[in-house]
């Protein structure tokens, strides 16, 4: 009878010892997925061991310009009709703040366009706003180039 009791309270001894790696395991998995889920980490940086990382930019930083893109106001077709109005700034280096100032017009001439192509239907799809801020970089580096503008920030996106 001694070696029954024995083996009996073996048994969940060794299931519990066995419970604490597999959670081991499965909670540092999932912490691994969700920092590179986040970004936090890239398993292919550790693979291209050549590369570097570019020096963060600080908010505020020396050389730096944001300048304001003339608020557009566009009419979608719809039923019911609706209107989109949307403000950006260009951010840019301080040494080419006169030439983006100067180019503005063909900037808001691309702007207007590249958003009256939209099909009405687009703007009531989840992140359109991320496809309409990356159209809106490609088209401010088609018209001031590609070392001038540094980041485009949408400042208002509304639809009435």
């Amino acid at each position: 009878m001694t070696d029954a009791t024995a083996e009996a309270s073996e048994t969940p001894a060794k299931k519990k010892g066995m419970l604490l790696p597999i959670l081991l395991v499965a909670a540092l998995g999932g912490g691994g997925f969700a920092s590179t889920f986040l970004g936090v980490w890239s398993p292919s940086a550790l693979l291209a061991p050549g590369e570097e990382k570019p020096a963060a930019r600080a908010e505020g930083a020396p050389g730096l310009d944001f300048i304001d893109v003339p608020r557009i106001r566009l009419s979608i077709p719809n039923d019911p009709p609706r209107t989109l109005i949307l403000t950006a700034k260009i951010e840019t280096g301080t040494a080419d703040r006169a030439q983006v100032e100067h180019l503005m017009p063909r900037v808001s001439d691309a702007f207007n366009s590249f958003l009256a192509d939209i099909d009405p239907k687009a703007f009531g799809r989840r992140g359109v706003l991320e496809i309409v801020r990356a159209e809106l970089v490609t088209r401010a580096r088609y018209v001031l180039g590609d070392a001038v503008v540094k980041d485009l920030l949408i400042t208002e996106f509304m639809l009435q």
